[in-house]
């Protein structure tokens, strides 16, 4: 079992049952899916570098990725529809929660001036979304095996109604959300 799901199982739940008195265990808010998603815009140009995107996330996550399609032509971009532009990964159950652990624990402290990641960054319905600037800061990825820094979008989708039932749930995971005034 993944540390964090453990950790969720005989810490979170309790902790969050009786702080906010949840009548059962399944009302607690939790994790369903984690979305990984680089979009590569230069993939229209050099079919490479989509190539390149697609082994950097499966080496990040360890699932092998879909690869996105345009929904619609973009004439002003040269982009037709069913063109590849980008590709992500969903991670669900263990490795959903190695994934989280390892972007916590591993990744986010090796970012450059990290303050910590934003509460603003809820949508309003109780999901978590986090952009990254470059996949430089997993531990997995080797620096002289990359053609370019990418960046990628992470959304956290839980179970959780509210924005604020979220950031609790995640706080209490170890996010390090940034102190806000």
């Amino acid at each position: 079992m993944a540390r964090l799901k453990k950790k969720y199982f005989e810490e979170i739940v309790p902790k969050l049952m009786k702080d906010s008195k949840y009548p059962c265990i399944m009302a607690v808010p939790r994790l369903e899916k984690i979305v990984v998603n680089i979009g590569v815009g230069e993939a229209i140009q050099n079919a490479k570098s989509l190539e390149a995107a697609v082994e950097d996330l499966r080496t990040i996550t360890g699932q092998q990725p879909v690869i996105t399609r345009a929904h619609k032509s973009i004439s002003n971009f040269k982009l037709r529809k069913d063109m590849a532009i980008g590709c992500r990964v969903t991670l669900r159950r263990e490795r959903m929660y190695e994934f989280l652990d390892r972007l916590m624990n591993a990744a986010m402290p090796r970012i450059r001036d990290f303050r910590g990641v934003s509460t603003k960054s809820c949508d309003g319905r109780g999901n978590f979304n986090l952009g990254i600037k470059e996949q430089l800061i997993f531990p997995e990825i080797e620096y002289d095996k990359i053609d370019k820094v990418r960046g990628m979008s992470i959304a956290v989708t839980t179970t959780a109604k509210t924005d604020a039932e979220c950031v609790q749930l995640l706080r209490e995971f170890g996010m390090p959300f940034r102190k806000e005034e």
